[in-house]
Protein backbone atom coordinates (compact mmCIF):
# COMPACT_ATOMS: atom_id res chain seq x y z
CA UNK A 1 0.00 0.00 0.00
CA UNK A 2 1.31 3.43 -0.90
CA UNK A 3 1.32 6.02 1.81
CA UNK A 4 -2.07 7.61 2.46
CA UNK A 5 -0.63 11.08 1.90
CA UNK A 6 -0.10 10.15 -1.73
CA UNK A 7 -3.40 8.30 -2.07
CA UNK A 8 -5.23 11.30 -0.64
CA UNK A 9 -3.94 13.42 -3.50
CA UNK A 10 -6.38 11.74 -5.81
CA UNK A 11 -9.44 13.92 -5.89
CA UNK A 12 -7.96 16.71 -3.74
CA UNK A 13 -8.58 20.01 -5.48
CA UNK A 14 -5.37 21.93 -6.00
CA UNK A 15 -3.04 19.07 -5.10
CA UNK A 16 -3.53 16.42 -7.76
CA UNK A 17 -5.66 15.76 -10.79
CA UNK A 18 -5.75 12.51 -12.73
CA UNK A 19 -5.03 13.30 -16.35
CA UNK A 20 -4.81 9.83 -17.87
CA UNK A 21 -4.22 6.15 -17.34
CA UNK A 22 -1.44 4.29 -19.11
CA UNK A 23 -2.11 1.19 -21.18
CA UNK A 24 -1.09 -0.95 -18.21
CA UNK A 25 -3.50 0.91 -15.92
CA UNK A 26 -0.85 3.10 -14.26
CA UNK A 27 -2.45 6.37 -13.22
CA UNK A 28 -0.86 9.68 -14.17
CA UNK A 29 -1.68 12.71 -12.05
CA UNK A 30 -0.78 16.39 -12.12
CA UNK A 31 0.54 18.07 -8.97
CA UNK A 32 1.98 21.47 -8.16
CA UNK A 33 5.31 20.91 -6.36
CA UNK A 34 7.14 17.70 -5.48
CA UNK A 35 10.21 17.62 -3.27
CA UNK A 36 12.02 14.29 -3.49
CA UNK A 37 13.86 13.57 -0.24
CA UNK A 38 13.06 14.55 3.34
CA UNK A 39 16.54 15.41 4.51
CA UNK A 40 17.15 18.79 6.08
CA UNK A 41 17.47 20.55 2.72
CA UNK A 42 14.39 18.90 1.23
CA UNK A 43 12.35 19.73 4.32
CA UNK A 44 13.56 23.34 4.25
CA UNK A 45 12.62 23.64 0.57
CA UNK A 46 9.16 22.17 1.25
CA UNK A 47 8.61 24.62 4.09
CA UNK A 48 9.71 27.62 2.03
CA UNK A 49 7.53 26.71 -0.94
CA UNK A 50 4.52 26.06 1.28
CA UNK A 51 5.02 29.38 3.07
CA UNK A 52 4.82 31.03 -0.35
CA UNK A 53 1.48 29.42 -1.07
CA UNK A 54 2.50 26.45 -3.20
CA UNK A 55 0.91 23.00 -2.82
CA UNK A 56 3.82 20.77 -1.83
CA UNK A 57 4.21 17.02 -1.65
CA UNK A 58 7.37 15.54 -0.12
CA UNK A 59 8.24 11.99 -1.18
CA UNK A 60 10.64 10.07 1.08
CA UNK A 61 11.63 6.45 0.60
CA UNK A 62 12.56 5.99 4.28
CA UNK A 63 10.01 5.56 7.10
CA UNK A 64 10.62 9.08 8.41
CA UNK A 65 12.55 12.28 7.73
CA UNK A 66 16.28 12.92 8.12
CA UNK A 67 17.56 9.34 8.20
CA UNK A 68 20.53 9.84 5.87
CA UNK A 69 23.31 12.41 5.83
CA UNK A 70 21.14 14.88 7.76
CA UNK A 71 21.37 12.71 10.88
CA UNK A 72 24.99 11.62 10.39
CA UNK A 73 27.04 14.79 10.63
CA UNK A 74 28.75 17.05 13.16
CA UNK A 75 25.68 19.26 13.79
CA UNK A 76 27.92 22.29 13.42
CA UNK A 77 26.71 25.73 12.37
CA UNK A 78 29.49 26.84 10.04
CA UNK A 79 30.51 30.48 9.74
CA UNK A 80 31.45 30.37 6.03
CA UNK A 81 35.25 30.42 6.13
CA UNK A 82 36.46 27.58 3.94
CA UNK A 83 34.73 28.14 0.61
CA UNK A 84 35.92 30.05 -2.47
CA UNK A 85 34.71 33.62 -2.75
CA UNK A 86 31.30 33.99 -4.45
CA UNK A 87 30.79 30.23 -4.58
CA UNK A 88 27.36 28.89 -3.72
CA UNK A 89 28.84 27.27 -0.64
CA UNK A 90 30.25 30.59 0.56
CA UNK A 91 27.19 32.70 -0.21
CA UNK A 92 24.59 30.20 1.02
CA UNK A 93 26.56 29.25 4.12
CA UNK A 94 26.87 32.85 5.30
CA UNK A 95 23.23 33.61 4.53
CA UNK A 96 22.08 30.25 5.88
CA UNK A 97 24.01 30.70 9.12
CA UNK A 98 22.20 33.94 9.86
CA UNK A 99 18.84 32.44 8.94
CA UNK A 100 19.53 29.34 11.04
CA UNK A 101 20.48 31.28 14.18
CA UNK A 102 17.39 33.46 13.78
CA UNK A 103 15.14 30.45 13.19
CA UNK A 104 16.51 28.58 16.20
CA UNK A 105 16.04 31.61 18.44
CA UNK A 106 12.49 32.26 17.26
CA UNK A 107 11.42 28.60 17.45
CA UNK A 108 13.34 27.66 20.60
CA UNK A 109 15.47 25.06 18.83
CA UNK A 110 18.37 23.96 21.05
CA UNK A 111 21.56 25.56 19.75
CA UNK A 112 24.60 27.40 21.01
CA UNK A 113 27.04 29.83 19.44
CA UNK A 114 30.19 28.48 21.09
CA UNK A 115 32.81 29.61 18.60
CA UNK A 116 35.61 27.71 16.93
CA UNK A 117 39.40 27.69 16.84
CA UNK A 118 41.09 26.53 13.64
CA UNK A 119 44.59 25.64 14.74
CA UNK A 120 48.07 25.43 13.26
CA UNK A 121 50.12 22.90 15.22
CA UNK A 122 53.33 23.58 13.26
CA UNK A 123 54.90 26.81 12.06
CA UNK A 124 54.73 25.50 8.50
CA UNK A 125 50.92 25.51 8.72
CA UNK A 126 50.61 29.21 9.58
CA UNK A 127 50.50 30.42 5.94
CA UNK A 128 47.48 28.17 5.29
CA UNK A 129 45.82 29.61 8.39
CA UNK A 130 46.42 33.12 7.03
CA UNK A 131 44.83 32.06 3.74
CA UNK A 132 41.72 30.92 5.62
CA UNK A 133 41.51 34.27 7.39
CA UNK A 134 41.68 36.14 4.08
CA UNK A 135 39.08 33.84 2.51
CA UNK A 136 36.74 34.17 5.46
CA UNK A 137 36.94 37.97 5.40
CA UNK A 138 36.28 37.94 1.64
CA UNK A 139 33.20 35.80 2.27
CA UNK A 140 31.84 38.35 4.72
CA UNK A 141 32.42 36.34 7.91
CA UNK A 142 32.49 38.81 10.77
CA UNK A 143 34.59 38.66 13.91
CA UNK A 144 37.42 36.51 12.60
CA UNK A 145 40.64 37.09 14.48
CA UNK A 146 44.08 35.53 14.42
CA UNK A 147 45.36 34.68 17.88
CA UNK A 148 48.79 33.58 19.00
CA UNK A 149 49.45 30.16 20.39
CA UNK A 150 49.72 31.34 23.98
CA UNK A 151 46.41 33.19 23.81
CA UNK A 152 44.67 30.23 22.18
CA UNK A 153 46.02 27.90 24.86
CA UNK A 154 44.83 30.25 27.59
CA UNK A 155 41.38 30.08 26.02
CA UNK A 156 41.58 26.29 25.80
CA UNK A 157 44.14 24.93 28.33
CA UNK A 158 44.14 21.40 26.84
CA UNK A 159 44.99 22.73 23.39
CA UNK A 160 48.44 22.72 21.84
CA UNK A 161 49.08 25.00 18.85
CA UNK A 162 51.39 27.70 17.54
CA UNK A 163 48.61 29.89 16.17
CA UNK A 164 44.85 29.80 15.74
CA UNK A 165 42.03 31.48 13.85
CA UNK A 166 39.11 32.37 16.11
CA UNK A 167 35.65 32.15 14.56
CA UNK A 168 33.13 33.45 17.12
CA UNK A 169 30.11 32.86 14.82
CA UNK A 170 30.48 29.08 14.66
CA UNK A 171 28.12 26.99 16.74
CA UNK A 172 26.17 23.77 17.22
CA UNK A 173 22.51 22.84 16.75
CA UNK A 174 20.17 19.99 17.56
CA UNK A 175 19.56 18.96 13.95
CA UNK A 176 16.68 16.61 14.75
CA UNK A 177 14.75 19.32 16.62
CA UNK A 178 15.44 21.70 13.75
CA UNK A 179 14.12 19.25 11.15
CA UNK A 180 11.09 18.38 13.29
CA UNK A 181 10.21 22.07 13.51
CA UNK A 182 10.59 22.52 9.74
CA UNK A 183 8.31 19.54 9.09
CA UNK A 184 5.71 20.96 11.46
CA UNK A 185 5.77 24.38 9.80
CA UNK A 186 5.56 22.85 6.33
CA UNK A 187 2.59 20.70 7.35
CA UNK A 188 0.88 23.65 9.01
CA UNK A 189 1.02 25.42 5.65
CA UNK A 190 -0.45 22.50 3.75
CA UNK A 191 2.59 20.44 2.74
CA UNK A 192 2.08 16.68 2.70
CA UNK A 193 4.77 14.13 3.56
CA UNK A 194 4.58 10.66 2.08
CA UNK A 195 7.08 8.27 3.69
CA UNK A 196 7.96 4.79 2.42
CA UNK A 197 7.31 6.23 -1.02
CA UNK A 198 10.07 6.03 -3.59
CA UNK A 199 10.71 7.87 -6.81
CA UNK A 200 12.29 5.08 -8.84
CA UNK A 201 12.89 7.11 -12.00
CA UNK A 202 11.08 9.21 -14.52
CA UNK A 203 10.90 10.33 -18.11
CA UNK A 204 10.72 13.60 -19.96
CA UNK A 205 7.62 14.08 -22.10
CA UNK A 206 6.57 17.35 -23.72
CA UNK A 207 9.44 18.98 -21.82
CA UNK A 208 7.99 18.01 -18.44
CA UNK A 209 9.34 15.45 -16.02
CA UNK A 210 7.05 12.53 -15.26
CA UNK A 211 8.00 10.88 -11.97
CA UNK A 212 7.68 7.12 -11.56
CA UNK A 213 6.42 6.30 -8.05
CA UNK A 214 6.50 3.03 -6.12
CA UNK A 215 6.15 1.73 -2.61
CA UNK A 216 9.58 1.57 -0.99
CA UNK A 217 9.30 -2.14 -0.34
CA UNK A 218 9.69 -2.61 -4.08
CA UNK A 219 13.14 -1.01 -4.02
CA UNK A 220 14.67 -4.28 -2.90
CA UNK A 221 13.58 -5.76 -6.22
CA UNK A 222 15.46 -3.12 -8.19
CA UNK A 223 18.26 -4.11 -10.53
CA UNK A 224 19.54 -2.81 -13.82
CA UNK A 225 18.01 -5.70 -15.79
CA UNK A 226 14.60 -5.71 -14.12
CA UNK A 227 13.61 -2.19 -13.01
CA UNK A 228 10.40 -2.06 -10.97
CA UNK A 229 7.21 -1.00 -12.65
CA UNK A 230 5.85 2.29 -11.29
CA UNK A 231 2.57 2.07 -9.41
CA UNK A 232 1.61 5.51 -10.65
CA UNK A 233 3.13 8.67 -12.10
CA UNK A 234 3.17 12.28 -11.03
CA UNK A 235 3.60 15.23 -13.37
CA UNK A 236 4.64 18.23 -11.22
CA UNK A 237 4.89 21.86 -12.23
CA UNK A 238 8.01 21.97 -10.06
CA UNK A 239 10.11 19.07 -8.80
CA UNK A 240 13.19 19.37 -6.59
CA UNK A 241 15.54 16.40 -6.57
CA UNK A 242 16.92 16.71 -3.03
CA UNK A 243 17.86 13.08 -2.47
CA UNK A 244 21.41 13.68 -1.25
CA UNK A 245 23.41 10.50 -1.73
CA UNK A 246 21.15 9.28 -4.53
CA UNK A 247 20.62 12.61 -6.34
CA UNK A 248 22.98 11.72 -9.18
CA UNK A 249 21.80 8.08 -9.55
CA UNK A 250 18.18 9.28 -9.57
CA UNK A 251 18.89 11.92 -12.23
CA UNK A 252 20.45 9.18 -14.35
CA UNK A 253 17.09 7.39 -14.18
CA UNK A 254 15.24 10.35 -15.70
CA UNK A 255 14.92 9.11 -19.26
CA UNK A 256 15.33 12.04 -21.61
CA UNK A 257 17.61 14.06 -19.34
CA UNK A 258 20.85 14.53 -21.23
CA UNK A 259 23.72 12.59 -19.64
CA UNK A 260 26.07 15.49 -20.22
CA UNK A 261 24.38 17.61 -17.55
CA UNK A 262 24.73 15.00 -14.81
CA UNK A 263 28.03 15.39 -12.93
CA UNK A 264 30.22 12.50 -11.78
CA UNK A 265 29.64 11.47 -8.18
CA UNK A 266 32.03 10.39 -5.45
CA UNK A 267 31.38 9.20 -1.92
CA UNK A 268 33.45 9.78 1.20
CA UNK A 269 32.77 7.90 4.39
CA UNK A 270 33.52 9.63 7.69
CA UNK A 271 33.65 8.05 11.15
CA UNK A 272 33.18 9.68 14.53
CA UNK A 273 34.50 8.62 17.91
CA UNK A 274 33.28 9.86 21.27
CA UNK A 275 35.39 10.76 24.28
CA UNK A 276 34.73 8.55 27.30
CA UNK A 277 35.83 8.49 30.93
CA UNK A 278 36.00 12.28 31.10
CA UNK A 279 33.84 14.05 33.67
CA UNK A 280 34.26 17.56 32.28
CA UNK A 281 34.76 18.39 28.62
CA UNK A 282 38.38 19.34 27.90
CA UNK A 283 37.21 22.00 25.45
CA UNK A 284 34.62 24.76 25.48
CA UNK A 285 34.82 25.53 21.77
CA UNK A 286 34.98 23.62 18.53
CA UNK A 287 38.59 22.78 17.68
CA UNK A 288 39.50 22.24 14.02
CA UNK A 289 42.81 21.36 12.42
CA UNK A 290 43.57 22.66 8.93
CA UNK A 291 41.49 21.10 6.13
CA UNK A 292 42.59 17.81 4.58
CA UNK A 293 41.91 16.12 1.26
CA UNK A 294 38.17 15.49 1.06
CA UNK A 295 37.24 17.14 4.36
CA UNK A 296 38.03 19.71 7.01
CA UNK A 297 39.95 17.43 9.34
CA UNK A 298 39.31 15.30 12.41
CA UNK A 299 37.93 18.00 14.64
CA UNK A 300 36.46 18.40 18.11
CA UNK A 301 32.71 18.77 18.22
CA UNK A 302 30.61 19.28 21.32
CA UNK A 303 26.97 18.37 21.45
CA UNK A 304 24.44 20.32 23.46
CA UNK A 305 24.77 17.89 26.38
CA UNK A 306 28.52 18.50 26.54
CA UNK A 307 29.60 15.18 25.03
CA UNK A 308 32.82 15.44 23.03
CA UNK A 309 33.03 13.88 19.56
CA UNK A 310 35.97 13.62 17.21
CA UNK A 311 35.63 13.30 13.45
CA UNK A 312 35.00 12.77 10.70
CA UNK A 313 37.92 11.20 8.95
CA UNK A 314 37.87 10.62 5.18
CA UNK A 315 37.60 7.21 3.55
CA UNK A 316 36.90 7.29 -0.17
CA UNK A 317 34.42 4.62 -1.24
CA UNK A 318 35.17 2.92 -4.53
CA UNK A 319 33.08 0.84 -6.90
CA UNK A 320 29.65 1.44 -5.42
CA UNK A 321 27.01 0.48 -7.96
CA UNK A 322 24.09 2.77 -8.68
CA UNK A 323 21.47 0.46 -7.22
CA UNK A 324 23.30 0.17 -3.88
CA UNK A 325 23.58 3.95 -3.68
CA UNK A 326 19.91 4.32 -4.59
CA UNK A 327 19.02 1.93 -1.74
CA UNK A 328 21.47 3.64 0.68
CA UNK A 329 23.29 0.34 1.16
CA UNK A 330 26.41 1.82 2.71
CA UNK A 331 28.40 0.41 5.60
CA UNK A 332 27.74 2.77 8.50
CA UNK A 333 29.56 0.72 11.12
CA UNK A 334 32.55 2.24 12.92
CA UNK A 335 35.38 -0.23 13.36
CA UNK A 336 37.50 0.22 16.47
CA UNK A 337 40.64 -0.29 14.36
CA UNK A 338 40.16 3.19 12.92
CA UNK A 339 40.77 4.69 16.35
CA UNK A 340 44.55 4.34 15.90
CA UNK A 341 44.63 7.05 13.24
CA UNK A 342 42.26 9.20 15.31
CA UNK A 343 44.64 9.15 18.28
CA UNK A 344 47.48 10.20 16.00
CA UNK A 345 45.56 13.09 14.45
CA UNK A 346 43.91 14.34 17.64
CA UNK A 347 47.15 14.35 19.67
CA UNK A 348 48.59 16.90 17.28
CA UNK A 349 46.40 19.50 19.03
CA UNK A 350 45.26 17.56 22.13
CA UNK A 351 48.42 15.81 23.35
CA UNK A 352 47.00 14.70 26.69
CA UNK A 353 44.40 12.43 25.07
CA UNK A 354 44.66 9.16 26.98
CA UNK A 355 44.86 5.71 25.49
CA UNK A 356 41.55 3.87 25.58
CA UNK A 357 39.44 7.03 25.86
CA UNK A 358 37.92 6.89 22.37
CA UNK A 359 34.76 4.88 21.78
CA UNK A 360 33.25 4.08 18.40
CA UNK A 361 30.47 6.51 17.56
CA UNK A 362 28.71 6.72 14.22
CA UNK A 363 29.52 7.21 10.54
CA UNK A 364 28.14 9.27 7.69
CA UNK A 365 28.57 9.37 3.94
CA UNK A 366 29.20 12.62 2.06
CA UNK A 367 27.84 13.00 -1.51
CA UNK A 368 30.71 14.64 -3.40
CA UNK A 369 31.21 15.96 -6.90
CA UNK A 370 35.01 15.91 -6.66
CA UNK A 371 37.24 12.95 -5.89
CA UNK A 372 40.56 12.39 -4.12
CA UNK A 373 43.15 15.12 -4.66
CA UNK A 374 40.72 17.13 -6.79
CA UNK A 375 39.73 20.71 -6.06
CA UNK A 376 36.61 20.62 -3.84
CA UNK A 377 33.47 21.12 -5.90
CA UNK A 378 30.77 23.67 -5.22
CA UNK A 379 27.10 22.96 -4.62
CA UNK A 380 25.21 22.45 -7.88
CA UNK A 381 21.67 23.82 -8.07
CA UNK A 382 20.73 22.84 -11.59
CA UNK A 383 17.65 24.20 -13.31
CA UNK A 384 16.08 24.49 -16.73
CA UNK A 385 18.79 26.87 -17.96
CA UNK A 386 21.20 23.93 -17.84
CA UNK A 387 19.22 20.79 -18.61
CA UNK A 388 16.33 22.39 -20.58
CA UNK A 389 13.60 20.45 -18.75
CA UNK A 390 10.83 22.69 -17.46
CA UNK A 391 10.26 22.69 -13.71
CA UNK A 392 13.11 20.32 -12.74
CA UNK A 393 15.67 21.36 -10.11
CA UNK A 394 18.50 18.97 -9.30
CA UNK A 395 20.52 19.47 -6.11
CA UNK A 396 23.90 17.79 -6.56
CA UNK A 397 26.78 17.57 -4.09
CA UNK A 398 24.91 18.99 -1.11
CA UNK A 399 27.39 18.00 1.58
CA UNK A 400 28.85 20.26 4.29
CA UNK A 401 27.84 23.05 4.83
CA UNK A 402 24.43 21.73 3.75
CA UNK A 403 22.87 21.81 7.23
CA UNK A 404 23.99 25.39 7.83
CA UNK A 405 22.94 26.41 4.31
CA UNK A 406 19.58 24.63 4.26
CA UNK A 407 17.30 27.63 4.81
CA UNK A 408 19.31 29.71 2.34
CA UNK A 409 19.17 26.95 -0.29
CA UNK A 410 15.41 26.85 0.15
CA UNK A 411 15.19 30.63 -0.14
CA UNK A 412 17.37 30.56 -3.27
CA UNK A 413 15.25 27.90 -4.99
CA UNK A 414 11.97 29.61 -4.14
CA UNK A 415 13.24 32.96 -5.38
CA UNK A 416 14.33 31.58 -8.75
CA UNK A 417 11.82 28.85 -9.51
CA UNK A 418 8.56 30.18 -8.07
Amino acid sequence: MLNLAVRSLRGRTGMARRISSMADGTAKEKVDCVVIGAGVVGIAVARELSLRGRDVLVLESAPTFGTGTSSRNSEVIHAGIYYPRNSLKAVLCVRGRDLLYRYCSEHEIPHKQIGKLIVATRTSEVPKLNELLIRGVQNGVEGLRMVGGNEAMRMEPELQCVKALLSPLSGIVDSHSFMLSLVGEAENHGAKFSYNTAVIGGHVQENKIHLHISDSKNLEKMNEDHPPVPEFMLVPRLVVNSTGLSAVPLAKRFDGLHDGVIPPSYYARGCYFTLSNVGVSPFQRLIYPLPEDGGIGVHVTLDLDGQVKFGPDVEWIDEVDGISIFLNKFDYSVHSSRAERFYEEIRKYYPSLKDGSLQSGYAGIRPKLSGPRQTPADFVIQGEDIHKVSGLVNLFGIESPGLTSSLAIAEHIAAIYM
